[in-house]
């Protein structure tokens, strides 16, 4: 089960949703940074910039803000800002490890249009 925190609400599911597969990597990045597991989280986000419009954004961090909104899945605890969220409502991030390339990719159903390296979009 998924647990949306937001401020004091809770909800059973989540606007961005982690792979198994995406939340394994993480984990293993966190172990190999030597990371505090108990305090770091998984930013996920949205700026402006790229060939399509708008980048996304994946971080470590242990900064929460207060805005954040704060969700867990398969063990990996997530945040995102609501701004971004107005991009990012129903996104996965899927992990993938291929002979063209190894890295986190979006599928995200509010992209009008995405470039061709996956790595920014247009809504």
């Amino acid at each position: 089960m998924t647990t949306t925190t937001t401020g004091t609400a809770t909800n059973t599911e989540a606007p961005v949703n982690l792979s198994e597969l995406a939340a394994k990597e993480i984990k293993k990045i966190i172990a190999e940074q030597e990371l505090d597991a108990g305090k770091v989280h998984l930013r996920v986000g949205v700026k402006g910039g790229g060939c399509s419009g708008f980048s996304y954004i994946l971080d470590l961090t242990e900064t929460v803000k207060e805005t954040d909104e704060v969700f867990e899945q398969h063990g990996v605890r997530i945040i995102c800002d609501p701004k971004s969220m107005l991009y990012l409502g129903g996104v996965t991030v899927d992990f993938r490890d291929e002979i063209m390339g190894r890295g986190f990719v979006f599928n995200n159903p509010n992209a009008t249009s995405t470039c061709g390296c996956g790595h920014s979009f247009s809504a």
